[in-house]
């Protein structure tokens, strides 16, 4: 069962884009410029503030242990 957890490999910030892109099979570069669009969308501080607490409240990985 996939489980989406911050990535160590591949990380600019907190590895969030690099998990998103491992959950989903896609390229990180591609999750990165949708994320930084929603961000300069969203006006900055919302797309940010909700940006830091996905990365808060994601597991690491390694923390998560399979059920």
């Amino acid at each position: 069962m996939k489980r989406l957890v911050l990535k160590q490999r591949d990380r600019k910030l907190a590895g969030l884009c690099a998990g998103i892109a491992d959950y989903l099979d896609v390229d990180v570069t591609v999750v990165r410029l949708i994320v930084l669009t929603v961000i300069i969308m969203t006006g900055v501080i919302p797309g940010l503030f909700a940006y830091l607490i996905a990365a808060a409240i994601t597991p690491k990985e390694g923390e998560v242990k399979d059920a």
